[in-house]
């Protein structure tokens, strides 16, 4: 081996050999624990801060107080005929159909109960949602859970108004 690259060589196992020295001194077992302890209370903290935010404004943004028998059936009729399946609702369900937190503010009433007897449409080409046969008083009840989930606060979200 030329002398100028033994030289390379033992001057780079000197440098690593000191720098093992140094980061084993300055690192120490305590030290790790003090990082993992701390860093533990830490994100205790934030989890018990962001929970107390969350408890504190969900009932701010909530839809309760306009909650209707007619709500409550027209839910019953968004579960048991898995609309969810097909449609997003708040963001939550498929992406097979439109979004329809906002259909209500976007269509109004009548569109949408006109919309789901004319079902399927057999438009070539699209897809088609099948008619469940609803009546004026369960088309009257997902009317009303449909307006219900509109009022919600989502803050702004979808944020477009089509969904």
């Amino acid at each position: 081996m030329l002398p100028h690259k033994q030289l390379q060589t033992s001057f780079l196992r000197i440098t690593t050999k000191e720098s093992e020295l140094n980061m084993s001194s300055a690192f120490t077992k305590s030290t790790a624990r003090n990082i993992f302890y701390g860093g533990a209370v830490f994100f205790f903290l934030l989890f018990l801060a962001l929970t107390f935010d969350t408890v504190s404004t969900l009932p701010k943004r909530d839809n309760s107080a306009n909650m209707t028998e007619s709500v409550v059936r027209g839910k019953h009729i968004w579960e048991t005929r898995n609309c969810i399946g097909c449609h997003t609702l708040l963001g939550e369900g498929a992406y097979f159909a439109p979004e329809l937190g906002n259909v209500y503010a976007r269509r109004g009433p009548e569109f949408i109960k006109a919309w789901i007897k004319m079902q399927p449409t057999g438009a070539p080409g699209r897809r088609q949602m099948p008619n469940f046969h609803l009546n004026d008083k369960e088309l009257d009840d997902i009317t009303a859970f449909l307006k219900y989930t509109g009022e919600i606060d989502t803050n702004k979200w979808p944020p477009n108004i089509e969904g």
